[in-house]
């Protein structure tokens, strides 16, 4: 005789008021270890570029949501393209969840692409959740002499970039390499704006970075026609940047597909943020649904919209799976031919 309907639902309830007071007694715990401490994020690029400024707004709103209510407070820790905070919260930071990674969207495949610098098995790091996913554009400055992807065809742009696990350094190789275009890459500054500052004093003519720090930083740029935005990288087609070129459109072969797709898998990750490996179940899964409670935060919401940021999350869980995904599947001649391209000068 099948078991009915009501004896099922009692049966149910009956389980989950079991566990009950198993998640209040962690819940207990979790705010018992952050009550009065201080929460560090670490962010991969020095002071002022996007992925500070995105992590200052998230650290604002994020310690609110925090069982215990701990205070958060930023550091950066600028170095080879992010690999260098990567590495400490690796192998060095505390493993008790106070300390949260803000990475380069580029390093989660940087012990594929950049094995010689990369000291941390991306896999193994706790993904606690993602603002959104990012899109890269290029963009020149008004006066440099290539205005659009034709032109870049036949001239030479001179790039800034940080160096490799950046976007701005693996999409100038990645569009050199594959795609054919003429960058000439000036390696060695520590964030975003540090490239915008160069740029004004006609060091150099482009940059590749988020469509979101652009308009984070620089909205003005934007309006004032200031720079050009000669096309973006999405492999789909975002109704905002419609009005741009998408440049992984130029690529012709199915390798050069290939090789793009392992690359720009970062923007389907787009922002994400992390703990080291072994932090405490309970408190990682407290910053989990912390990070998204911060994401629905209408406070929060309000101010990413006055700072023109996109809201819209992934869970760490997603996150989680998106990168052992791309580290454990991509075939290994297509990561042998980037890596290559990433080793080139």
């Amino acid at each position: 005789m099948g078991i009915s309907p009501t004896a099922r639902w009692f049966a149910c309830a009956a389980a989950a008021l079991a566990t009950m007071p198993a998640a209040a007694h962690a819940d207990d715990q979790v705010a018992a270890f952050y009550a009065g401490k201080t929460v560090q994020l670490m962010v991969a690029t020095a002071p002022g570029g996007g992925v500070d400024l995105i992590g200052r707004l998230v650290a604002r709103h994020l310690q609110k949501h925090i069982p215990g209510k701990p205070s958060i407070v930023v550091q950066n820790m600028p170095g080879a393209g992010g690999m260098q905070m990567a590495n400490n919260l690796f192998n060095s930071a505390a493993r008790d969840g106070t300390v949260i990674g803000a990475p380069l969207n580029g390093m989660p495949t940087g012990p594929l692409l950049q094995p010689k610098v990369s000291r941390f098995d991306p896999t193994q790091f706790v993904w606690i959740g993602s603002m959104y996913r990012a899109n890269n554009v290029a963009y020149v400055w008004h006066k440099s002499p290539v205005q659009s992807l034709e032109d870049l065809k036949t001239k030479e742009a001179i790039i800034g970039t940080s160096g490799p696990g950046s976007g701005s350094y693996d999409l100038s190789i990645l569009s050199r390499e594959v795609l054919g275009l003429k960058y000439r890459l000036v390696r060695g500054y520590k964030s975003s704006s540090e490239i915008n500052i160069a740029m004004e004093r006609g060091e150099i003519h482009a940059q590749i970075v988020g469509w979101d720090s652009i308009k984070a930083q620089r909205p003005e740029w934007i309006r004032d026609k200031i720079i050009t935005i000669i096309g973006h990288f999405s492999l789909e087609d975002p109704p905002d940047l419609r009005p741009f070129a998408r440049i992984a459109d130029l690529a012709r072969t199915e390798s050069d597909r290939q090789a793009l797709r392992l690359v720009l898998a970062r923007q389907a990750h787009g922002r994400p943020y992390f703990l080291p490996p072994g932090v405490p179940a309970a408190r990682a899964t407290a910053l989990r649904r912390a990070f998204d409670a911060t994401m629905r935060d209408p406070a929060f919401v309000a101010e990413a919209a006055a700072m023109k940021v996109e809201v819209d999350p992934m869970t760490g869980e997603a996150v989680q799976a998106l990168v052992e995904q791309v580290v454990r599947t991509t075939p290994v001649d297509v990561v042998e031919r980037v890596r290559k391209m990433m080793d080139a000068p």
